[in-house]
Order: structure tokens, then sequence, then C-alpha cells
């Protein structure tokens, strides 16, 4: 049931972290692996990282054998739309060959031979430039790729709450297939609503409508804008369909495809809900750990079994109930709590209580994180990670407020004492398994039977319910 450490995915080499680091939070002394199934035994086997490459292509032929492809003519021009979240799902090469197969089967079923790939990025300039290279997508692919950043061209497109700017490189095509995948991620906003349409107003969208999303709504109203950028005339006059590539915390589960994305989107919410929930549900019953960061992604997209440390950061908070105060703009909140005046927003956006420290091994700057150091003791390994959070224009603070330490066994022995405690998760990319001290280990198995049963019983109804979707037969 406890397992020794099992070693996690490779870190792709980027010029946004360090160098990938030789000893991982695996080989630290007394770091065990504790399977997700061991934890929930009714979630689904999934494929993990060096398995199962082929399940997915085949998962992906026999989805889209469901789907209407009359539409594009051999003529025609076709882009299929990706993420660069999606490659960082273990190693990146089940979310590479459902792309493939997506291809071939336009290929193949249409005669359509202009197919072009385009990888969004979400914040970065160069990171869909290293995946492009990094996994030879080109001629994998056998058709041109392109980088979208946030800062690319855009398009203005007409929505009916007014004009908003989408990527020119996404829409220069006769038809878009959406190509994505149903890991939440940063779900402390979307909150499980419209989770597939998000990417139409985040990764095929220009910087400016992103920072709408992000700033001037607060998160529940926030999925107005995504509707209205899919729903808009220009984008539904090119849309095809979407493939999803879908997963559990326990891995990748299989492919679903579809013409229509709200059916799609509405078929799928029921599993990520109860699935994830669970897991989001037992991280947020830890009494107390040492977080560490050792993987290669912004530090809120890091994986715990399954689960970013943006969502594990938070998890002493619901997303998925809407009657709780949905997550709010951060910097509001940092100022009414600096006046005493909460006024009912609690922890909200805030680190979870149960953190008691957070080492940085490896990761990505980038995104404004700087309440961590501001709010539990952090240690960062080695001068090189610690110069790029100290040039790091979003949290020009960070290394002000934390420490440098020469390796990670030294950050782990200053964690320890001003922690207090020997509990660890590892957030090291991992799916299918936790890695973390036994003794964390051990406390997630003692409460993981009474989360499976809340959430079946009591949490899962309501999430449903709040969204008008009936529940399944049991």
């Amino acid at each position: 049931m406890i397992k020794p450490a099992l070693q996690p995915p490779q870190v792709m080499p980027s010029v946004y972290g360090p160098p990938p680091r030789k000893v991982r939070a695996a080989d630290l002394p007394g770091m065990v692996s504790l399977g997700v199934r061991e934890l929930f035994p009714g979630l689904a086997p999934g494929l993990l990282q060096g398995q199962g490459v082929e399940d997915v292509a085949l998962a992906a032929k026999q989805a889209l054998d469901g789907v209407d492809l009359s539409m594009i003519r051999p003529e025609d021009t076709v882009n299929i739309l990706s993420s660069e979240h999606g490659f960082y799902i273990l190693e990146g090469l089940h979310y590479r060959e459902m792309l493939k197969v997506l291809g071939n089967e336009v290929r193949r079923r249409t005669g359509c031979r202009n197919l072009r790939h385009r990888v969004a990025s979400g914040v970065t300039l160069k990171e869909s430039e290293e995946i492009k290279t990094w996994f030879d997508l080109e001629r994998y692919f056998d058709a041109p790729v392109a980088s979208m950043t946030p800062w690319d061209r855009g398009l203005p497109i007409e929505t009916e709450i007014g004009t908003l700017y989408g990527l020119a490189k996404a829409y220069d095509a006769d038809w878009i297939i959406h190509a994505s995948h149903d890991e939440p991620r940063d779900l402390y906003f979307y909150r499980m609503m419209d989770r597939h349409i998000k990417a139409f107003a985040m990764s095929y969208a220009r910087y400016e409508t992103r920072a709408v999303y992000h700033g001037n709504f607060f998160s529940r109203s926030a999925n107005i804008l995504q509707r209205a950028m899919f729903d808009a005339p220009l984008v539904q006059d090119r849309f095809a369909l979407a493939c999803i590539m879908r997963s559990t915390p326990a891995g990748i589960t299989g492919v679903d495809a579809d013409n229509d994305l709200y059916r799609l989107d509405r078929s799928i919410v029921t599993d990520l809900l109860r699935d994830y929930g669970k897991m989001l549900r037992l991280f947020g019953e830890m009494d107390e750990c040492i977080a560490v960061l050792d993987a290669g992604r912004l530090m809120y997209y890091l994986h715990a079994g399954g689960i970013c440390f943006g969502s594990v950061e938070n998890a002493e908070y619901d997303p998925f109930d809407l009657s709780s105060p949905a997550a709010v703009w951060y910097q509001d909140v940092m100022a009414r709590l600096s006046r005493g005046e909460v006024n009912g927003l609690g922890r909200i956006m805030m680190v979870h209580p149960a953190i008691k420290a957070v080492v940085v091994n490896q990761a990505w700057p980038g995104l404004p994180i700087s309440d961590l150091p501001l709010s539990v003791p952090t240690i960062v390994v080695g001068r090189d990670m610690a110069d790029l959070l100290r040039n790091d224009p979003t949290n020009p603070s960070f290394m002000d407020m934390a420490v440098t330490a020469d390796s990670l066994e030294a950050a782990m022995g200053f964690a320890y004492r001003v922690a207090g405690t020997d509990k660890v998760l590892a957030f090291d990319g991992s799916f299918g398994h936790v890695t973390a001290s036994e003794s964390l280990a051990r406390f997630l198995l003692d409460k993981a039977q009474e989360v499976d049963r809340r959430v079946a019983t009591e949490l899962l109804p309501l999430w449903l319910k709040q969204r008008g979707i009936q529940p399944p037969a049991a």
C-alpha cells in the first residue's frame, strides 16, 4: 500500500527554470509513494508515465469515429489548437499522441492536407517554441507547428458583451479544432463551470481579454467572458469539434470528442467533480505539512497526486460549492486583510493553514505568488533558483522574505525545524500516486475513507444540483 518513492516525471529543460535537478523530493530519506487508488479504490485505473501511449492513440481513434467531419473539404485549412498545459501532464507523450491521431484522422476522413498545429502558451514568450523543439512536433505530426503567445497579433471578435480580442493565429483557418485535456488546474478561478470553454478566453485570446477575465470580473462572473468568446459568430463559423484527453488523479483514462462543446463539457463535469473532488477534499483535511515544489512549471501548476499546488494552496476552501464566496481579486483580499476587514471572505485565495513551510527545489517564476513567503517560511534551493526569483518582475519581494539553501537536504533540515512537522507533500508532477513522507501518507490513508463517503453522499450531490445536473444512478 505504501511503497518506496517512485521517480517523478522528467522535467523539460527551460529558460524559465533552473537546470533540472539531479536530486528530487522522491530521493529524500523517508519519502514514499502512496497510490491514488489505494486511497480511492473506486477511481478508474489510469495510464502513467512510460505506459499506454498506444492506448491513448486507440482511444482517440474510437472517440473521433463518433464525430462529424463532413464540413471539412479537401481544399480547406484546419487549425488544431492545443495548449502547453497538456504537455505537462505526466511527460506530455500521451497528449502529443492524441494530437497526432487527431491530425491523421482528419486527413484520412476528409482528404484535407492543409493542417496546421497551434500550440498556445500561458504567460510566456518562449515556452511553446521550447515544447515544439523538445517534443519534435513538426516531424511527429508531419505538419506545420506554430506557437501562440498572449502578446501575438490580436483579432477583434464581436461578442454579445462587446469587442474582445482573440489571437489572429488561432483563427486564420477555415476550421478550428479545440484539442485540450480535462485536468482541472486553476479551478479556484472558474470553479468547474464551463471547464472546456475557458480556453477561448485564455489560451486563444490576447492578453487584454485574458486580463479582463482575471482582473475585471470576480471569478464566477468571469465565466461570462468565455461563453461570449466561444458563442461569437466568428468562432462558431470556424468551430468543427473538440477532442479532450480524459484523466483522474489516478492517471490518463481516455479521450472524448464531440462536435458540440457544451454537450461534451457537461458530460465530463460529473466525473471531474467526483474524482478530482475526492483528492482535493482529502488534501483539505491535512492538518500540517511541508510543501516541496519540485517540477518544471509555474509554481501554481505543479501536481501532487493529480492536483496542482494552486488548488492545494486553497484547499481549505471548497471551490466546487457555488454557494460559498467566489475566489476574488487577490489584491482586494490582501488590502482588506491588512485593515482587518475580512468581511466574510475567510481564507479564500490565501495559503492553506496546514502548509507550515514551503521548499522550492525547482519551479518557474512568472506568476504572482509572493503570498507564500509572506505567509509561511519559504526556503529556496540553490543560488540559480534564488536568482530567478530575485529577478522575477511579478514577484519583486519574494526573495526579501525567503531564504536560500545550498541543497535540497539542507533546505529540508531547516523546514523541519521551522515547521515543527515531519509531514511532507511533494509537488513533483505526479499522477497515480502521491510522493510524501510516510507520516503524511498514513494520515491521508486514515482520512480517505471518510472523504470518499462524504463526497459520494453529501458533496457531489450538492455540486451537481448547483449546476443543474442530475446525479448518476447508484
